[in-house]
């Protein structure tokens, strides 16, 4: 099973000082088909104009990944944590029992960054934070692994959160593909970040490839491999987590 996402269908928010897509219901978007998938309940791609931002305000119960696609990411919480992200790099919190945080771009160009919400396996964590500074290159051509659950042993990702998700990036070059093996109960959510791709499920053989182009993206049940069209990189982020 593969699901295609076309962006140009997305809840969108417009506030002048902010330009969202919206992969899931969240503010006025409000969609009863469109709420979560599994686990995953927010995946919001946010352009954010230089000087501006989102003021101090709470979260409680929810995992938090944020992926810097583009500028400064400024980031300040009510834990004592004032750290700025740039491209590639990646920050995590989990929210338990409450926490207050600002994310601002003080940089002199646009801010766009992935902001992802996950429901914990339990209510009432500990908060806590972190971010990685991963390299760009590490995720050229291959699956760089970033965060994983925090009992999985198996995984290589260095975040780990208090959820059973695997997420991955990577930066296809133009002509090249991946493969990535999704088991009969777990699912996968692609989603585009930049440049165009080529995807096909692995089940569907003789199936012509679905084409995705920036901000798309795809609900997968299946193992599927995935090529960069065109004369750009395929820049992609995946969220791998069980069926429910």
């Amino acid at each position: 099973m593969i699901r295609f996402i076309d962006h140009a269908k997305m809840g969108r928010g417009r506030h002048g000082w902010l330009d969202s897509h919206f992969h899931f219901s969240f503010a006025d978007y409000c969609n009863p088909d469109n709420v979560n998938f599994g686990i995953l309940r927010v995946m919001n791609d946010d352009l954010v104009q230089s000087g501006t931002g989102f003021d101090t305000h709470p979260h409680e119960n929810m995992e938090i990944i944020s992926y810097v696609v583009d500028g400064e990411l400024t980031h300040r919480d009510s834990m004592g944590n004032q750290r700025v992200l740039t491209r590639g790099q990646v920050q995590y919190m989990s929210a338990g029992t409450g926490v207050t945080h600002s994310e601002y771009n003080r940089g002199a160009g646009l801010l766009r960054f992935f902001q992802i919400w996950i429901f914990p396996d339990k209510k009432g964590y500990e908060p806590n934070y972190g971010d990685l500074r991963f390299k760009l290159e590490d995720r050229y051509d291959r699956w760089l692994a970033l965060a994983s659950s925090v009992g999985n042993q198996s995984s290589q990702a260095p975040i780990r959160i208090h959820a059973d998700i695997n997420a991955y990036a990577a930066i296809i070059s133009p002509g090249r593909s991946l493969e990535f093996e999704v088991s009969p109960e777990r699912q996968a959510y692609l989603a585009l970040i930049e440049g165009n791709a080529a995807l096909r499920g692995c089940a569907g053989s003789g199936v012509a490839p679905l084409s995705l182009s920036m901000r798309d993206a795809a609900e997968i049940g299946e193992s599927f491999d995935v090529t960069a069209s065109g004369d750009a990189p395929a820049h992609l982020l995946i969220i791998e987590m069980a069926r429910c």
